[in-house]
């Protein structure tokens, strides 16, 4: 209806809600479109109406002649008109159907006719949330004024079968469906698939109530200014579920970029879900991957280097653990794998979808499941680290076990002390080596004896109590006094024999 106005019906209507008439004639209809997609108030269509009756009535009242006419309008909408639904009624300017024009901007759900055909802005696809239902197609926010804060308003009422939907789905979280419908924004380039991107100074009205948008994320880097995580911001529990409007009000910062909405029903899923759907379809066949090992492996003419085999760890990089589900992109160049399961949850409360390997774009689309990386994991159990021999097979490598204790070291004994905190001499090859035990002189003779023709070794007692360790203290205070005053005493032989036990 509104296409078909003329210039002065655009200035009546333009005026009637106090807009500027000023401009071109292709200036006021882009104007009068606005305010039927994000203003659509009974008394605007009340006077849209009344303004496109009064035209077309006196265009019906003069008689026109019926033979020799070059082109009737209503040939091209003889489909519709078939169905009786509506009189015959010729429309000038473009070919639009009226009622499907008037029931659309009525929901929200369509765009603003365009003169011109161009490209789409597309925002891209995200793993967490599969789109049921496009509820508003990318919009761009478009300024009313020369203010800096600017408000853009949409009007859309859901279906009884979207409804239904909502209301049917469980809860991921108390208060939280997982159907829902969510508001996304973007940059309005259409060069390629745009990342959710929030305008400055954004809020966010959904009827009567602000929704709350993500807060930013504390910067730990000097200099970086804190960053807001763009996601899309789920409206669901502000929202009529019924069949009445919901009036959506998207506050933003006007600094000359340009952004656009958009409105879409989605089932949320998680983590886990992302990785059952994983398992499902991204394993990849262990022959494949050995194939990949060899290419990899395959000695290159051109190289001077010949690589005979390549370490890949069993560790995740992320949570440094033994791998459960290995995984990585496709195009990663690297053998290495890290564990999906840490991956996707790590992704779900923060996507980046960066590989911890490379640093390079991981998106789940490429995500693959290594199924020689699986197989060997089941079958090595006490290694953490393999290497991939040229003909893609594969051998453990293990760590060094600790060195074996070897008699290089000064010789323990252990084992009870006498009363006096002395060890007791060992019977070395059935010979009387030393005094019985509890004597304190069988232990001092067993120091100055002798075993098989050899000088015995001292030995240090591990198993004195720190009464014993007290006394030789004091004992050590006085020997210092006496050396003071008498001169150096020559050092006494410790009273322990040789024993068998190493130190190391």
């Amino acid at each position: 209806m509104v296409m078909s106005f003329r210039v002065s019906d655009l200035q009546m209507l333009l005026g009637f809600v106090g807009r500027s008439k000023s401009g071109l004639k292709h200036e006021l209809v882009t104007r009068a479109l606005q305010l039927v997609q994000f203003d659509c108030s009974p008394e605007l269509f009340k006077k849209i109406k009344e303004l496109y009756e009064t035209r077309y009535a006196k265009k019906s009242s003069e008689p026109v002649p019926q033979p020799h006419r070059p082109m009737d309008p209503l040939t091209m909408h003889s489909t519709y008109d078939r169905a009786g639904t509506v009189p015959r009624t010729p429309l000038s300017g473009p070919n639009i159907d009226y009622p499907v024009l008037y029931g659309k901007y009525l929901n929200g759900l369509g765009r603003l006719p365009a003169k011109t055909l161009k490209p789409e802005v597309r925002l891209v696809k995200l793993p967490f949330f599969n789109m049921l239902d496009e509820l508003l197609k990318p919009t761009e926010l478009v300024p009313q004024n020369s203010e800096k804060l600017q408000e853009s308003p949409c009007i859309f009422a859901l279906t009884p079968r979207q409804v239904e939907l909502i209301r049917n789905s469980r809860e991921l979280q108390p208060g939280i469906k997982a159907v829902q419908v969510v508001l996304r924004i973007c940059y309005s380039d259409t060069s390629s698939p745009q990342e959710d991107q929030y305008p400055p100074n954004i809020a966010v009205k959904v009827n009567h109530s602000y929704c709350s948008v993500p807060g930013y994320y504390p910067s730990n880097k000097p200099g970086v200014e804190p960053k807001r995580p763009c996601r899309p911001i789920n409206l669901t529990h502000l929202m009529y579920l019924s069949s009445a409007t919901n009036r959506i009000t998207v506050t933003w910062g006007n600094y000359g970029k340009s952004y656009s909405v958009a409105l879409y029903l989605v089932r949320q899923l998680t983590s886990s879900e992302l990785l059952q759907r994983l398992k499902t379809i991204g394993v990849k066949h262990p022959e494949l991957c050995k194939a990949l090992v060899k290419e990899k492996l395959r000695l290159d003419p051109d190289s001077e280097i010949a690589t005979t085999g390549v370490r890949v760890s069993l560790i995740c990089p992320l949570v440094k653990m033994r791998l459960s589900v290995p995984c990585r992109a496709e195009t990663c160049a690297h053998l290495q794998c890290f564990d999906a399961v840490f991956y996707l949850q790590m992704n779900e409360k923060k996507p980046t979808w960066t590989c911890p390997v490379c640093d390079k774009p991981a998106p789940y689309d490429q995500l693959v499941i290594d199924g020689l990386l699986s197989k060997i994991l089941s079958e090595c159990e006490d290694a953490d680290e393999i290497e991939y021999l040229v003909d893609g097979s594969w051998c453990p490598i293990r760590a060094e076990k600790e060195r074996s204790c070897s008699p290089q070291c000064p010789i323990l004994v252990l084992g009870p002390s006498d009363a006096s905190g002395l060890l007791s001499a060992p019977n070395v090859n059935g010979g009387g080596g030393g005094g019985a035990p509890g004597s304190a002189g069988g232990g001092g003779s067993a120091a100055g004896g002798v075993e098989n023709g050899k000088p015995g070794a001292d030995v240090v007692d591990l198993t004195l109590d720190s009464s014993s360790s007290s006394e030789e203290e004091e004992d050590e205070e006085e020997e210092e006094e006496d050396e003071d005053e008498e001169g150096p005493r020559p050092k006494r032989r410790c009273p322990f024999q040789k024993g068998l036990v190493s130190a190391c």
